[in-house]
């Protein structure tokens, strides 16, 4: 074979041999090992991969983020913009109708409030001029009756109204019964006597009318 002589006792272990050799080998273990390494650091390149071909283009993080949009994303981000800016215009066109829904109610409750508060102090030189009709001083053509006609057209241009007639049917969510005057064949409550006119301006009711109020007889 090689020129050495073996015994016929002595046995061939080759691989305990060679196991022997390699561990006492530190170049051959070196050798073992280096697909290892080298595996992990293909591992580590394809890590990096990115961020070496960014270096290889030459390419900084200003640049990317300097880059142009393209035309799909810039028309995507500009429709974004009209969307926002449309609910922008319809919420401050729903806030102004309010707005000026609010200034109306609030000017129409100011006139309403002035209306009722010169209407009241007119009140009492109404009754007077009533009580004067009633008694025969307001003669037609006279300057006081000339002055009570001005008054009561004052009076209707504010929005003040009067109530209550003799003859009229009594109705006590208007009317205010002062007296019962029980009548023979009556057969509903009438208003006998008006003692004191009602007014009331618009919906609101200043005064109710205060009648003698006649009744059936029992």
């Amino acid at each position: 074979m090689t020129g050495k002589d073996f015994d016929d006792n002595d046995e061939v272990r080759p691989d305990a041999e060679g196991s022997e050799a390699a561990a006492s080998d530190p170049e051959a273990q070196a050798g073992d090992q280096a697909p290892d390494e080298a595996g992990h650091a293909d591992s580590g390149d394809g890590e990096s991969g990115t961020g070496e071909q960014i270096e290889d283009a030459g390419l900084t993080i200003d640049d990317i983020l300097d880059t142009e949009q393209t035309d799909e994303a810039s028309e995507a981000e500009h429709s974004d913009y009209e969307t926002q800016l449309l609910h922008d215009l319809k919420r401050l066109q729903a806030e102004y109708a309010n707005y000026r829904r609010r200034t109306e109610e609030q000017r129409q409750i100011e006139i309403d409030r002035a209306k009722g508060s010169v209407a009241k102090s007119m009140l009492s030189v109404l009754d007077d001029l009533h009580r004067a009709q009633k008694h025969g001083d307001l003669e037609e053509g006279s300057a006081f009756a000339l002055v009570a006609e001005k008054m009561r057209a004052v009076a209707e241009n504010v929005g003040l109204v009067s109530y209550g007639e003799a003859g009229d049917a009594f109705d006590p969510q208007q009317h205010e019964a002062v007296f019962q005057q029980p009548t023979p064949g009556q057969t509903e409550s009438t208003i006998l006597e008006v003692v004191e006119v009602g007014y009331r301006l618009g919906d609101v009711e200043l005064r109710p009318a205060k009648v003698v109020v006649a009744v059936p007889a029992e």
